[in-house]
């Protein structure tokens, strides 16, 4: 089961397979699992768990958003340290417990979360993510917690690639109250 799941496995999945919660904390005992937080497991020693399986595990209510995604699409050559990801607002005591990797967590009104949400392969695995154009949304929405630089590489890189897709980018900007300042200045970098 651990195998099948990438090395990590909840309660749940033990008792979904028939393992009963008290066999699990034998196995621990035991030295035959090892506890990565309450209700999470891995076999012992190993040290191949990526920060994205993590991510996945423990925050599976989480997208990848703004510094995280922008490094994701390549419109930011800049590695982020920890990883950005939107949450509902009521998550803040489950990333709270997280202490495995840094995190930067943007707490997202309900009708604004699945705005622009897919998925995509994070090293191998599959993570929800905000695609291109709500990326730049949200680079707008905080554009006060971004450095300048960073912002405007991300729209510069955005408004030079292929892949962008302009109805979107104006249908999320209207259904997130930034229509007008996302198609001014997206107006003169596609124009100018």
């Amino acid at each position: 089961m651990l195998k099948g799941n990438g090395g990590i496995a909840k309660t749940a999945d033990f008792v979904a397979a028939g393992i009963k919660k008290y066999d699990v904390a034998a196995l621990c005992k035991e030295g035959f699992l090892e506890r990565i937080r309450r209700g999470v497991y891995q076999l012992p020693g190993n040290d191949q768990i990526t920060e994205e399986q993590l991510l996945r595990e423990l925050l599976p209510q989480g997208t990848v958003c703004v510094e995280s995604a922008l490094f994701h699409y390549g419109y930011s050559d800049f590695a982020p340290r920890e990883w950005s990801v939107a949450v509902p607002r009521t998550a803040s005591r489950a990333i709270k417990k997280i202490d495995e990797f840094s995190i930067k967590a943007y707490y997202i009104q309900k009708d604004f979360l699945q705005i622009g949400k897919s998925t995509d392969n994070f090293n191998g695995v599959e993570l929800a993510v905000y695609d291109r154009e709500r990326t730049i949304c949200d680079c707008f929405k905080y554009r006060t917690k971004l450095d300048s630089e960073t912002f405007n590489k991300a729209v510069n890189a955005y408004a030079a690639d292929e892949n962008k897709n302009l109805a979107n980018l104006s249908k999320y900007a209207k259904e997130m109250k930034l229509y007008t300042k996302v198609m001014n200045l997206m107006e003169v970098l596609l124009n100018g």
